[in-house]
């Protein structure tokens, strides 16, 4: 079986493979990590419509010459999707209360919905809120898709942008034993509320940076190391947090903590390419 990308005959050996199903979750995975998302597919020149996955998926490739798949970029479609919620974020603001009653069951079938559950499905919690739930204020959902659309369209400079903030909060993280042992439980909280939300926009910028070639290749998998290395700390800290344990907390907080994400964040930006 032959399989074509955007035209072009990719080089592949298909040898745990059986069905096209498993050769286009290998493809799928692939081109997530490259920053492409599968848009079209056909088998021996007949285009492949979304009720006839299923049956596809269990096809033999003995029984398939050309496999040819369109794909588009992840960063594009992310960025128009989230463009296009700010226009429905000022249409739900303009409707009268019973509208805005009705406006989730609508929006949640459209494309841009559909493609926000599938891709980013924190922000989709928070439409979700914000449209049905009585959660967050279209107000702030506004200013986070702005946010996030930066993320897409801008990670160097949004990245860059982020260096005073992570040294204010790995300050507060110094502190963070102190505010538990005085009972400071609301500064505590808010330090930690901070922390993470740091950490999450790190990560999401580094995915940014990754798939769209902005990052030097020899330390990719460095990085990816550093991270992962990080999670696990967060998470112990975290942990240490919900226990009360204010000399974990410590230990975690200033030695490791603060330590380990200054050193990812400054690893990032020095294997930033300067041309893309």
């Amino acid at each position: 079986m032959e399989i074509r990308i955007n035209g072009q005959t990719l080089d592949v050996n298909l040898d745990n493979e059986k069905t096209v199903g498993q050769v286009l979750a290998g493809l799928e995975q692939w081109l997530s990590d490259s920053g492409y998302i599968l848009s079209r597919l056909s088998i021996d020149g007949q285009e492949i419509t979304a009720s006839q996955v299923e049956e596809i998926f269990v096809k033999e490739i003995e029984t398939v010459k050309i496999l040819d798949i369109q794909t588009e970029n992840l960063a594009d479609i992310t960025a128009s999707s989230l463009v296009t919620l700010l226009d429905d974020i000022k249409e739900y603001e303009s409707l009268d209360f019973n509208n805005k009653t009705k406006f989730f069951d609508t929006w949640k079938e459209s494309a841009q919905a559909q493609f926000i559950c599938a891709e980013i499905n924190d922000l989709f919690s928070l439409c979700t809120g914000a449209f049905s739930k009585g959660g967050i204020s279209a107000e702030n959902l506004y200013s986070i898709t702005e946010e996030r659309i930066r993320e897409v369209k801008e990670p160097v400079n949004e990245i860059k942008n982020l260096e005073a903030l992570l040294n204010e909060v790995c300050e507060k993280l110094v502190d963070l034993p102190l505010d538990i042992q005085t009972g400071k439980d609301l500064k505590a909280a808010q330090t930690m509320q901070l922390f993470t939300s740091v950490t999450e926009k790190i990560f999401r910028i580094f995915y940014q940076l990754n798939t769209q070639g902005y990052l030097t290749d020899s330390e990719e998998n460095k990085i990816i190391e550093q991270i992962t290395d990080f999670a696990g700390i967060l998470k112990e800290l975290l942990e240490a947090y919900e226990k009360n344990d204010s000399i974990l907390v410590g230990d975690l907080a200033e030695y490791e903590a603060s330590v380990r994400i200054k050193k990812l964040f400054s690893a990032i930006l020095e294997n930033i390419r300067s041309e893309k």
